[in-house]
C-alpha cells in the first residue's frame, strides 16, 4: 500500500534530507586521489550524527558502513574500506540516508575524481539529467511509470542503459516503502500519483549492458561487462505543482 505523507510527516523527512544533502555537499570537498572509501564513510557518519540523524544504512538487513560507496564499474552498494583508495580518473557513487527522528531521506551522487575523458562525463551528465526529467512527471494525475519511461528513453536515447536489478522506491517511516519505482516502463501504466507520495527516483545507468553481477560479499552489485556506472538519486514529494525535492 502506497502510504501518503501529513505535512509534519514531510517536514522531518525534509531535516533529514537536509542532513544528507549537507553531508554530500561535505563529501564532494573531501573527494581527492589517495583518499579512502572508509575516510569518506567515517566522515558521513560524523557529520550526520553531528547534524541530530542517525545513519540509515549501518546494520540496515545487515549492511556493515554509513553510507555506500561505489567506484568505477561497481553500480550500488559498494562497501567502505582503508584499501579503496581513489585514483584520478575514477568515478565514484555515493548513497547516503539518513533517519531522522524516525523519517528518512535519501540521495544519491556520482562524482568524478580528477579529470576524466568526455565518454565518463557524457555518463555522469545523462544520468543526473535522466532523473531530473523523472522527477518532472512526478505530478498528481500521472502514472508512476511516467516517471520510469521518461528516465528510460533518455538514457537509450543517449546511447546509455538503465539497470533494471535495481530500482527506486517509496519512503517515509521506513527506508523502503511501496511503490517500487523501475527506471524502466511504459507510459500511462502503473499506480496513479497522488499529492502526499514521497518517492525516492534514482536511476542507475551503465555505459555498456544493463545486466549486472554480484561481489562475493552478496552486497555489491557491478556490470557484469566491467564499464562504467553512475548513480544519483533524491527523495521528492508529489505536490499539485511541482514536485518538491527534500534532498537539495
Amino acid at each position: 500500500m502506497i502510504t501518503l505523507k501529513s505535512e509534519d510527516e514531510i517536514d522531518l523527512m525534509r531535516k533529514a534530507g537536509h542532513i544528507v544533502a549537507k553531508t554530500i555537499q561535505l563529501l564532494r570537498g573531501k573527494i581527492r586521489p589517495g583518499i579512502s572509501t572508509k575516510e569518506l564513510d567515517d566522515i558521513a557518519r560524523d557529520s550526520i550524527i553531528s547534524l541530530g540523524g542517525v545513519p540509515a544504512f549501518k546494520d540496515y538487513k545487515g549492511f556493515p558502513a554509513n553510507i555506500c560507496t561505489s567506484i568505477n564499474e561497481e553500480v550500488v552498494h559498494g562497501i567502505p574500506s582503508e584499501k579503496r583508495l581513489l585514483k584520478e580518473g575514477d568515478i565514484i557513487s555515493l548513497d547516503i540516508g539518513v533517519d531522522f527522528n524516525g523519517y528518512f531521506a535519501d540521495s544519491a551522487v556520482s562524482i568524478i575524481v580528477g579529470e576524466v575523458k568526455g565518454s565518463i562525463k557524457k555518463l555522469l551528465d545523462v544520468t543526473r539529467d535522466s532523473l531530473y526529467l523523472g522527477i518532472r512527471k512526478a505530478r498528481p494525475g500521472n502514472h508512476l511509470f511516467d516517471i520510469s519511461s521518461a528516465i528510460q528513453n533518455f538514457v537509450e536515447a543517449n546511447g546509455f542503459s538503465v539497470v533494471r536489478e535495481f530500482v527506486g522506491h517509496g519512503i517515509g517511516k521506513s527506508l523502503h516503502e511501496s511503490p517500487e519505482i523501475p527506471n524502466f516502463g511504459k507510459p500511462g501504466t502503473g499506480p496513479i500519483l497522488q499529492k502526499g507520495m514521497v518517492l525516492a527516483i534514482e536511476p542507475m545507468v551503465n555505459m555498456g549492458s544493463w545486466e549486472v553481477e554480484f561481489l562475493d560479499n552478496q552486497w555489491t552489485a557491478i556490470t557484469k561487462d566491467r564499464k562504467p556506472s553512475a548513480h544519483f538519486e533524491h527523495t521528492i514529494v508529489v505536490r499539485e505543482g511541482s514536485p518538491e525535492i527534500l534532498t537539495n
